[in-house]
């Protein structure tokens, strides 16, 4: 029996809304023999878009304020047209892979969508995330569980991802922070920070 191998990636999933604009949503996708596995909570946009309109691309970024933005209304990043399906993807993407779903299920609380590779570019080198960039993206991942999460493990993750932020930290990490850390004051969690 072959052995089934998973990877997952935190991505943008980039998909098309019913007029045909392109809705970005950050997302851990996972690639199973030969498959990637969009998962989106039901109800969300995205679960809305994929339902509908059967494609999506991927989108390898390195800049996070896209993954924070996503969390805290700030969406209209610029897009360009995808090359062999119907849809778009970030202008800033690293790389970009242009999916056509071939089959769902339909799971709650998230669907599962098996997405085929249609078209892969790169379009510029990735040199790896600093301490900041991984700190942005794992505290985008706690903003996205609030009201799931108990308050003091957000405290205590939030502590120790600062130490990332406060060393390593630019001007893009810094705004997308920034962005997050209001978020989590805005449901009442107030961060210590020295």
């Amino acid at each position: 029996m072959a052995r089934l191998t998973s990877r997952i990636h935190e991505v943008i999933v980039t998909s098309l809304d019913a007029a045909g604009t392109p809705h970005s949503a950050p997302m851990g996708i996972s690639e199973v023999n030969g498959y990637f596995l969009v998962k989106p909570f039901k109800p969300s946009a995205t679960y809305d878009n994929l339902k509908r309109h059967r494609q999506c691309t991927i989108n390898y970024i390195d800049d996070v304020r896209v993954f924070a933005g996503a969390l805290t209304g700030r969406r209209n990043w610029p897009t360009l047209p995808c090359k062999r399906i119907e849809g778009a993807y970030l202008e800033q993407a690293l790389t970009h892979s242009e999916l056509q779903m071939t089959r769902f299920e339909d799971d709650d609380p998230r669907a599962c969508f098996y997405g085929e590779l249609v078209e892969e570019q790169i379009h510029a080198p990735f040199r790896g995330f600093n301490r900041a960039q991984h700190a942005v993206i794992e505290a985008a991942i706690l903003v996205s569980r609030l009201g799931m999460l108990p308050e003091n493990k957000i405290r205590e993750e939030i502590g120790y991802l600062q130490i990332g932020i406060d060393k390593t930290a630019g001007d893009r990490e810094l705004e997308a922070w920034g962005w997050l850390m209001d978020k989590i004051k805005q449901a009442g969690i107030e961060i210590e920070h020295d």
